[in-house]
């Protein structure tokens, strides 16, 4: 009946072992989670539906933007510094223009001139929105006084004339602007009254404020909160971006993420305004100190020039005189050129011993430009305007930037430098300056002497008339002065300039395409990380290829679950899945015993429940199927099912033959299927492993031997009871069942005892109820059952009952 075919060993190495098939790993894993598609498919919607809703109700987030361009055109040195007032604003560090844009005291600054101390919301069905400029009602305060902060306030219009006030949410703090970075606990907050009149003062502690209507109907409802200006100022640090508009550009672009695209416009206008006007301000100070220093000088001048002006008309008028003599009037000439060289020299003077004073003192921020008052020296002027520069810089840093960064000590450094370079400069000006004087004064005297031979009313007239001519030069030489400085105040312009206003350039969040896509994935992460999960910690074989792994011994089988009556398919339902499973498990009997007549195979497992009886009755139906004259032995003396299976009465079987001198026939019964009988394991005894391990059953069994073709064992699990040890030297093959989704993963340990420690030979691993459902055993391997489930061209008529979900969706099986 079997073709010669060598001996299948247990060695691995075996040519005849069935092989592991790794390139169908990927379609196992595959099916294992494919058989829970209805929850992945339903969790992914789920999923997908959540990022619909945060698409629907999350607030629009839009992208506001501006563009500044940063100049650089700082002089070069010992250029006339008479453009820009002397001074010009070297600072073209486009890394420190972005923290100056990005700074506190600049965006501070920027939210005392928007006023939004105040900030209004709507409720809606889902959420509570933010609203700006759009309001019906206007809060008004006053920012000088202590104000709460925090905390939520919600109007509601009674008429045109009156509205309900209600505070529904605490947590109110007090803002002192006198401290500002020292916010106080207020606790609880209790209105005096409930309902108002618009512009009707409301009165809480010493704060105070009213609400005016602008465009309020009976029934609105608006909420309105109060902040103070270094919190609004640091929330809009915070969605502020300051960027190169590209690499080593010099245009910076400003950016908020917002969702108020209004404010975020305004803002970003309000800080580039405030950011242009700090500059042109530091820019004016030079001017504006030099303006202050010619009219200082003015004011001096001006009563000298009238009283030497009143003296020169009373003499002329008392003495008759009013012009002099030729001889007198050339030497007037030369007296009064050389006087307006020393006074400018004079000025000069006093300008540089003020100088040295301002520096003496640190006063390098009242620096007035040497060109402002007329000193030509191009190295005191670059020394002035580097230091007068670098003094900006260094006040600009040190309003972002604390002194411990190392962009301000590399300033302060910088400026040390500049301070002595200047002095060295003005001590040399200085000594240059008084030898210059020292020189005009001895020719002075010299023309003075010839004045001396001149008549004594010439003389006189020539002395009161110097001294005006001296006072009316000096005072015509400052206003025009001041009225260059004037000029340049007047002309003065920030250095940097706006190229675009802020617009919204667009809407970037919510980002619907990645939330739909992030929330269908995490709905697919859940399912099938509960099932990875699930898996890692089931500890029941499922997997045939991690048994085949975990046994030392081939894993010859494996047995379909059964869908149909009763236990017995191979005679209940000849053509089905289950019953060609054992057909093939037969055939591959001619793979491991040579032997042809009297085979005898045991059928045993670990614990009870794996289905080793239900293997060894449907094994002993194929064989009977075949023509075989075969017998089932019921040796499970302690726990016997084979009766019930087969409907017969278990008053006598094994047990009563070992335990009395009746024959073994006298125990057979027929099973009511052709060439199929059975000795049942008969009462349960008291001692059922001596009964087993007697000499008496060893003749019993070779008995059997020669009356039938294949004797069938079914054994107790050999887990549980010792004697089942024993009874595998009865066998010519013997097989060890493993229940899909039931056995232990730990089970495979008593197996491969038996092999390694107990020294069985010629025993097999057997895989019963495998649901080819759960993605495990399709097409795998050869001999294993093929085609479980599928329709191997009609023999396989066995229905599998439908899932609920499939039965809910009206599905049919073809």
């Amino acid at each position: 009946m079997y073709p010669n075919t060598p001996q299948i060993s247990n060695d691995p190495s075996s040519p005849f072992l069935i092989k592991k098939e790794d390139d169908l790993d990927l379609k196992i894993i595959l099916f294992k989670y494919l058989q829970y598609w209805p929850w992945i498919i339903g969790f992914a919607l789920i999923g997908a539906f959540g990022g619909y809703l945060v698409n629907k109700y999350s607030t629009p987030i839009y992208r506001v933007e501006g563009t500044v361009l940063i100049k650089d055109d700082s002089p070069a040195f010992g250029a006339d510094l008479f453009a820009n007032g002397g001074f010009g604003r070297d600072y073209s560090n486009i890394d420190d223009e972005i923290g100056i844009l990005k700074s506190y005291s600049l965006a501070e600054a920027t939210v005392r001139e928007m006023d939004l101390n105040v900030q209004y919301f709507l409720e809606g069905f889902v959420k509570t929105t933010q609203i700006y400029g759009n309001t019906s009602v206007y809060v008004n305060l006053d920012k000088s006084k202590p104000m709460l902060v925090g905390g939520m306030f919600k109007l509601e219009v009674i008429n045109e004339d009156s509205f309900e006030l209600s505070i529904i949410e605490q947590g109110f703090s007090i803002f002192d602007p006198k401290d500002p970075f020292n916010k106080r606990d207020r606790g609880i907050v209790e209105l005096p009254r409930s309902v108002y009149s618009f512009d009707e003062p409301i009165q809480i502690d010493s704060f105070e404020f009213s609400v005016s209507s602008i465009s309020a109907l009976p029934g609105d409802q608006i909420f309105f909160r109060f902040q103070d200006d270094p919190s609004i100022a640091n929330e809009m640090r915070g969605q502020l971006g300051v960027a190169p508009l590209e690499r080593y550009s010099s245009i910076l672009t400003l950016s908020m993420q917002t969702p108020l695209r209004k404010l975020g416009e305004d803002y970003l206008n309000q800080l580039v305004k405030t950011y242009l006007q700090r500059e042109l301000n530091e820019k004016n100070r030079a001017t504006e100190n030099t303006i202050s220093f010619i009219s200082d000088q003015l004011r001096g001048i001006t009563d000298s020039l009238q009283y030497s002006e009143g003296r020169l008309q009373q003499y002329r008028s008392e003495n008759k005189i009013f012009n002099l003599s030729e001889e007198g009037s050339a030497i007037f000439g030369r007296l009064q050129e050389l006087e307006s060289r020393r006074s400018e020299v004079e000025l000069n003077l006093k300008y540089y011993r003020s100088l040295q004073s301002y520096i003496a003192n640190n006063g390098v921020g009242e620096l007035v430009a040497p060109s402002m008052v007329g000193v030509a020296d191009p190295m005191l002027n670059a020394l002035v305007q580097n230091l007068s520069n670098l003094q900006t810089d260094k006040q600009r840093l040190m309003a972002n930037f604390s002194q411990e960064t190392p962009v301000v000590k590399d300033i302060l450094t910088r400026i040390e430098s500049a301070t002595r370079a200047l002095q060295e400069n003005v001590s040399s000006a200085i000594s240059n300056t008084e030898n210059l004087l020292a020189d005009l004064n001895g020719q002075i005297r010299t023309i003075e002497r010839e004045i001396s031979t001149l008549p004594e009313t010439e003389r006189n007239l020539i002395g009161i008339q110097r001294q005006f001519t001296i006072n009316e030069n000096i005072y015509i030489y400052l206003l025009q002065k001041k009225a260059e400085a004037e000029i340049t105040l007047a002309a003065n312009l920030p250095k940097n300039v706006v190229l675009d206003k802020a617009k919204t350039v667009g809407q970037v969040g919510p980002k619907r395409t990645q939330n739909l896509l992030f929330g269908l994935i995490i709905g697919l992460i859940i399912p099938i990380g509960i099932i990875t999960v699930k898996d890692y910690l089931n500890t029941k074989i499922e997997d045939p290829k991690e048994l085949e792994k975990g046994i030392k011994v081939p894993l010859i089988g494996m047995i379909g679950r059964s869908y149909s009556e009763g236990t017995l398919p191979v005679f209940n339902n000849s053509r089905s899945s289950v019953t060609e499973s054992f057909r093939s498990l037969r055939a591959d009997l001619s793979y491991l015993s040579t032997k042809r007549d009297n085979l005898s195979i045991l059928f045993t497992s670990s614990v009870s429940g794996e289905g080793k009886t239900f293997v060894s009755m449907n094994m002993a139906s194929v064989f009977a199927l075949m023509g075989k004259k075969t017998i089932l032995l019921g040796l499970d003396l302690r726990k016997p099912r084979i009766a019930q299976d087969f409907g017969l009465a278990n008053d006598k079987g094994m047990s009563t033959c070992l335990s009395s001198d009746s024959p073994w026939q006298d125990v057979v019964k027929p099973s009511g299927y052709e060439n199929l009988d059975v000795i049942l394991s008969g009462p349960i005894p008291p001692n059922p492993a001596e009964l087993l391990l007697q000499e008496k059953f060893g003749k019993i069994i070779n008995e059997i031997k020669e009356a039938y073709d294949v004797v069938i064992f079914d054994c107790p699990p050999v887990g549980l009871v010792s004697e089942t040890k024993e009874l595998f030297n009865f066998a010519d093959i013997s097989f060890f069942v493993f229940r899909q989704g039931y056995s232990l993963k730990g089970h495979t340990e008593v197996l491969n005892n038996l092999v390694e420690k107990g020294g069985i030979k010629k025993i097999y691993g057997v895989l019963n109820d495998v649901h080819i459902d759960k993605g495990y055993g399709y097409g795998y391997g050869y001999g294993y059952g093929y085609g479980y489930g599928g329709s191997s061209y009609g023999y396989h008529e066995e229905r599998k009952p439908l899932a609920w979900w499939k039965r809910a969706l009206g599905r049919k099986q073809n």
